[in-house]
């Protein structure tokens, strides 16, 4: 029987370990700065040259970003689903509207359900504040834009994501962030001009949500959110039948008046 010999680990090997631990869990994000060298050694309680030299390994594999004299960034694309050009034609497709609203009835259930069943009380809180910050937005309709709105509501799912504790749910959801946000950008506008109790209803079901994720009824939340997801699609399926409609009509106006001429 033949012994190999054992290799050593090296500490940069444990420290590369721990931020990338730290990457996954989504405690760094991308483009976010790293503590000073001095710092962050303390922190880890490690020799600075241990985590130079790790910083060196994760360099090397493009997570993170090195600038002389401006210190270490996560690198601004890990994490990223699509690329900006990819999100912005996925966003002006009217058909991949409704594919999104489909895709967001997977995950925001999910997200829900896990949310409820894992969050701890610093998920908690920080649910909260995202609730806060989002029924501000509801109550001042003369004074936020649809810009603040949407940001809000976006942030609030991320919330329910990173509270989720699931590390593929929580980068999806950050990796298709600002195609979230110009995705529900978009739907208020058409929902708030269809009916009139659009934002009382969206008020309650995000209400209904957190409620039941603060109150850990896991069922209840996945099928709250599945709710949601089902009324913004029959309000906006309801809007373009309404706009197929007057469509038409201009277009038989327009033919009579032609055939008047």
């Amino acid at each position: 029987m033949g012994f190999d010999q054992v290799r050593q680990r090296r500490l940069s090997d444990d420290i590369v370990e721990h931020i990338e631990a730290l990457l996954v869990e989504g405690s760094l994000k991308a483009g976010e700065r790293l503590p000073a060298e001095r710092v962050l050694a303390e922190r880890f309680g490690v020799s600075r040259p241990s985590l130079r030299e790790a910083i060196q390994k994760l360099v090397a594999r493009g997570v993170l970003i090195s600038r002389q004299g401006g210190g270490t960034y996560v690198a601004a694309s890990f994490g990223s689903t699509f690329s900006d050009p990819l999100l912005q034609l996925l966003e002006s497709r009217e058909e991949t509207r409704q594919d999104l609203l489909e895709f967001r009835h997977m995950l925001e259930g999910s997200c829900a359900y896990y949310a409820a069943l894992r969050a701890t009380e610093l998920d908690h809180q920080r649910l909260t504040q995202a609730f806060k910050a989002l029924q501000d937005c509801y109550a001042q309709p003369e004074t936020i834009s649809r810009s603040e709105e949407g940001s809000a509501d976006a942030s609030f799912h991320l919330a329910i994501a990173e509270a989720s504790h699931n590390a593929i749910l929580l980068h999806t959801i950050r990796g298709l962030f600002d195609l979230l946000k110009r995705n529900v950008v978009t739907n208020i506008g058409g929902m708030y001009a269809q009916r009139s109790e659009t934002r009382d209803m969206l008020m309650q079901q995000h209400r209904e949500l957190y409620q039941a994720i603060i109150e850990r009824r896991a069922d209840d939340a996945r099928e709250i959110a599945s709710r949601h997801i089902h009324y913004v699609q029959e309000v906006l399926e309801e809007a373009q039948e309404e706009a197929q409609r007057i469509a038409r009509s201009q277009r038989r106006q327009k033919t009579e008046d032609f055939s008047k001429v």
